[in-house]
């Protein structure tokens, strides 16, 4: 009877793929793979996607549901970090990463203010079909981007391609700017201490603390939220728009709220993924990555009407991790020479994607 309660708890579909990634991990070693690469690599995909996943928590807590429409933070993080390096550009200096990432961030949260704000007053006109509303403004962000990224009148050399001078690159390195920078030791190990152990190598496994420690802060800082006055306030907004009414609540503003901070964390995510990936990608790069951070959160354990912190630690570690191993694996397993590893990967990406949606239903879930 216990046993069932815990199977209960966890949930069949957490199960199989927790199973499934635990799995591809024990054959690893069989298929002559690395399992210090393979879990440097899972360490890694989880920095990077974390605090994105984590953007959908305050979304689906103040009523709006999966955030679709996190493109336009990311939108935010990209034009952010975009203008940052073109700041450094222009005043002569090459290198001074820090300075970038901090521009980057300043300039990137208020756009994501503004457009978190525009974003909840549409979504409180359109109530009952939010997800619908949000996908296409999604698409929609990601489209107009391409526009943005053709007329910004940016000179950096980084940013533009060189022979024609116009229109900014589709993917934009950083290793001049503020890349790796909590993730890579070959970059922190430039760094004064304490700086340089922000990312280490340990029996063969590298760590980005760094990011992960930026990461558990932020998860650490909505927990705090959640469980404030406003925080409480805006979760039961989202359960029960009725009763909040009653007690004086205003409803609109609470999801106005959620949107904000969902947009907000889904700039200051983008960033912080491309400083782990050591690029930014622009135009239709970003595309689908708001279906990869709602199925993470929903293989998590999260719902449409509830979502917590362990479903984001938990949801991101599981979709991130399977992605991650089942690359080398398929490979491994593949005729030398073979392009099927990629597509049966993507296979298998999207089809992690479809079961999560599949299972986006109302109802109330109990939390991990």
């Amino acid at each position: 009877m216990k046993f069932k309660k815990i199977l209960e708890q966890i949930g069949w579909p957490r199960l199989i793929i927790g199973l499934f990634f635990i799995l591809l991990i024990v054959i690893s070693p069989f298929l002559g793979l690395h399992l210090t690469d393979i879990f440097s690599d899972v360490l890694r995909r989880w920095a990077m996607f974390g605090i994105l996943v984590l953007a959908m928590v305050p979304g689906v807590q103040s009523g709006i549901g999966l955030n679709f429409g996190i493109s336009l933070g990311i939108v935010a993080g990209l034009i952010g970090s975009t203008t940052a390096i073109e700041i450094t550009y222009r005043h002569g200096d090459n290198y001074r990463p820090w300075i970038d990432l901090g521009m980057s961030l300043l300039i990137a949260i208020p756009i994501a203010i503004v457009l978190g704000f525009s974003y909840g007053l549409l979504l409180n006109r359109v109530k009952g079909s939010e997800m619908t509303v949000s996908t296409y403004v999604g698409f929609s962000a990601i489209a107009l981007s391409n526009i943005v990224w053709l007329a910004l009148p940016f000179r950096s050399g980084t940013l533009v391609w060189p022979i024609a001078g116009d229109g900014m690159r589709n993917t934009i390195s950083l290793e001049q700017s503020f890349g790796g920078l909590m993730s890579d030791p070959a970059v922190t190990a430039n760094q004064p201490f304490p700086l340089n152990l922000l990312a280490f190598e340990i029996g063969g496994v590298i760590v980005p603390i760094g990011t992960i420690l930026v990461v558990l802060l932020f998860c650490l800082l909505m927990w705090l939220f959640l469980h404030s006055k406003w925080g409480i306030a805006m979760s039961a907004a989202g359960e029960n728009e009725l009763f909040t009414r009653s007690n004086a609540i205003n409803v609109d503003h609470m999801r106005i709220l959620g949107t904000v901070i969902s947009t907000v964390l889904g700039a200051i995510g983008i960033i912080m993924y491309a400083q782990v990936f050591g690029f930014l990608q622009l135009y239709n790069a970003p595309l689908m990555m708001g279906f990869a951070c709602v199925a993470a959160v929903l293989i998590g354990g999260a719902s449409t009407t509830r979502a917590s912190i362990s479903n984001v630690i938990i949801g991101t570690l599981l979709f991130q991790g399977i992605l991650t191993t089942s690359l080398p694996v398929i490979k491994e397993l593949m005729p030398q020479g073979s392009t099927l590893s990629e597509v049966i990967r993507i296979i298998i990406s999207n089809g992690i994607i479809l079961y999560a949606l599949s299972k986006a239903k109302g109802g109330t879930q109990n939390e991990s």
